[in-house]
């Protein structure tokens, strides 16, 4: 569905990791071609601990038994970053935007991608912000959405994760992002209710278009 100059696709939930992966490659390689335009995949993974380019593979706590008893997958990726988790209930976003024209640095863009999550969580009465020292977006010393970004050739891939309604026990088999004095929050722990995923989305949809100028 086109949202204003960027493509959007809602992939529902239970989606799997690696197929998701194979259509970011996809859409990655068609953006570079200029036969597609800007699109933004929004989806809920199966749960998986996901391992970035700079990760430590100790920072996966559980081993191979355990991680199949839990259902939880092990993936790794070429994104930046060290370890997080992906699940139910937890909003990922993929844009696949062409940085040179949008005007953008690299800085810029996860800069504005964390701009997008932050007056999302804002709509929603959620006190959120930057940390000076760690990307993503926080809620005191509490992590409620990370990013972890691939450029190539001036497109993006990979992007966000917000916590929304997530089962938060599935990170403790993880160190996240490898910071161990950080915690990690949800929208629905800071509310202290279920959050309807379908209005963060529209939020999410609705400060894309505005902080990237789709609008």
């Amino acid at each position: 569905m086109e949202s204003g100059g960027i493509d959007l696709r809602d992939l529902g939930a239970g989606v799997d990791y690696g197929a998701a992966a194979a259509l970011q490659d996809e859409l990655h390689a068609r953006r570079v071609a200029g036969t597609v335009g800007d699109t933004l995949l929004l989806l809920e993974h199966r749960p998986v601990y996901t391992l970035g380019r700079s990760a430590n593979a100790s920072h996966i706590l559980l081993d191979a038994v355990e991680l199949e008893r839990r259902g939880i997958l092990r993936f790794a990726t070429s994104r930046g970053g060290d370890v997080t988790y992906h699940g139910p209930g937890q909003l990922v976003g993929y844009p696949i935007i062409h940085l040179g024209e949008r005007g953008l640095s690299v800085l810029a863009y996860v800069t504005a991608v964390e701009e997008v999550l932050i007056r999302t969580l804002t709509d929603f009465a959620i006190p959120a912000g930057r940390d000076s020292r760690n990307r993503g977006v926080w809620v005191g010393n509490d992590k409620i959405a990370a990013i972890g970004i691939r450029v190539s050739r001036q497109v993006t891939m990979h992007g966000f994760a917000l916590n929304v309604n997530t089962r938060l026990d599935d990170y403790g088999g993880i160190v996240p992002c490898g910071l161990t004095s950080a915690g990690v929050t949800s929208m629905a722990c800071v509310l202290g209710r279920a959050v309807d995923m379908a209005g963060i989305k529209a939020a999410v949809v609705s400060h894309v278009r505005t902080i990237f100028g789709y609008a």
